[in-house]
């Protein structure tokens, strides 16, 4: 795993790189955001393909538990995929709804990601 540094209009953003899933777990969200943090980090860009699909499926709580955790640094999170083929309804609502709360993005690019977590 490697941690890109994005200076981009004034903000410190990390964006995660690797060829693996690097959450698995609450735990393994809890590494990552600490690790970002404690490096001075404002935001933190991650890819879909890094994190278990279980976090996408919204029976197993892996998701309101590790942005939850997000929420309480203060750290802003995008993370880029493609979202347009979910079929969950749930959690359809979910990034409809986390999108418009800024805290929490699920964008299709990087550039995307940067944009959003740069404004504010």
């Amino acid at each position: 795993m490697e941690i890109k540094t994005h200076l981009f209009n004034g903000s410190k953003i990390a964006e995660i790189i690797s060829d693996r899933i690097v959450i698995a777990s609450a735990e393994e969200g809890l590494d990552v955001l600490g690790n970002v943090y404690y490096q001075g980090f404002d935001s933190l860009v991650l890819h879909q393909q890094n994190i278990t699909p279980d976090f996408f499926d919204l029976k197993t709580q892996m998701a309101g538990e590790i942005l939850q955790k997000f929420s309480n640094y203060r750290v802003r999170l995008a993370i880029v995929g493609d979202f347009t083929q979910v079929d969950s309804q749930s959690l359809r609502d979910f990034i409809f709804e986390s999108n418009k709360t800024g805290l929490v993005n699920f964008v299709n690019s990087t550039q995307q990601a940067l944009e959003i977590l740069s404004s504010c």
